[in-house]
């Protein structure tokens, strides 16, 4: 039995290697990674981070209620567990830097992603997805 193959059936794999590979190019140039510490510019806290994403991944509402700065949705954001608090927060690459301080971040979560802490960054448990 032949399998008919046809443009509209091919096509959807293509888009989405493509996007699949724009984001791979995104995240290979994301200034941070997982463990990194960092410091928000806009709201002065510091924070780990726990996840990288290549570009924003929460919907347009929550983009226009909660993004007020407007950074670009096609740059890294990074789930963010904030020191001295329980929040966790989702921010744009452009609002952050790296935290000089290198000191331990107290969060209740730091020790269900992070196995150690060494020379300022806090290693990974093991894979998280």
């Amino acid at each position: 039995m032949k399998i008919p193959c046809s443009d509209h059936l091919v096509r959807p794999a293509v888009i989405l290697s493509l996007e699949l590979q724009e984001d791979m190019a995104i995240a290979a140039n994301a200034h941070f990674s997982v463990g990194d510490l960092i410091h928000h510019k806009l709201f002065d806290y510091r924070g780990v981070i726990v996840d990288v994403d290549p570009r924003l991944m929460l919907s347009g509402e929550w983009y226009d209620a909660v993004a007020r700065s407007r950074p670009p949705k096609d740059q890294p954001w990074y789930r963010i567990l904030v020191h001295d608090s329980m929040l966790e927060t989702y921010v744009a690459e452009r609002n952050l830097e790296a935290d000089a301080s290198d000191a331990r971040i107290c969060h209740p979560l730091v020790d269900t992603f992070f196995s150690e802490f060494s020379d300022g960054h806090y290693l990974t448990a093991g894979r998280m997805n």
